[in-house]
């Protein structure tokens, strides 16, 4: 992880209501937690001579991810727009095994619950590998930062 001193880090992340609309209270949850813990604790530098802290706003538009970057005075320093395509089948088994899990800590025992966390956790590992290597060349994040990033993705794409 980067130094936090460094100014490779993201002071704000802001996600565009319009293009995500709400959804359950576990997702939301989710979506707060993550944002929380990726400003609080992040490696965030993007590609060419850009000076940080950074701000981050994501949205969907028309089937893809747009990272808008800007300084810290919220000037906009870059764009980049991702398909969402690579992640559809990994968002789709993720919230599938999302839901199994909030089911079961409601009634299943502990070895059943862990055995579907580390199945979610694994899934969580390969959107967040699949972000990372989509964003090379673009944003220089670490693995921590690239799986609350994912977290993010999945509240995106997720229409509710």
């Amino acid at each position: 992880m980067a130094d936090l001193s460094s100014n490779s880090r993201l002071i704000e992340v802001v996600l565009d209501d319009a293009s995500i609309g709400r959804s359950t209270p576990d997702v939301e949850h989710e979506r707060a937690v993550a944002i929380f813990d990726l400003v609080e604790e992040n490696s965030f530098q993007p590609a060419g001579p850009h000076e940080g802290p950074f701000r981050l706003k994501l949205s969907v538009i028309d089937q893809r991810l747009v990272f808008d970057i800007a300084n810290e005075a919220g000037e906009q320093i870059a764009v980049h727009i991702l398909s969402l395509t690579p992640f559809r089948r990994i968002v789709k088994d993720y919230y599938m095994i999302c839901e199994s899990y909030y089911e079961a800590i409601k009634s299943s025992s502990p070895s059943q619950i862990e055995a579907i966390d580390m199945g979610r956790r694994g899934l969580h590992n390969e959107g967040s590998q699949t972000l990372k290597d989509r964003l090379e060349g673009k944003i220089e994040l670490d693995f921590d930062s690239a799986r609350r990033l994912f977290t993010l993705v999945c509240v995106l794409h997720w229409r509710g």
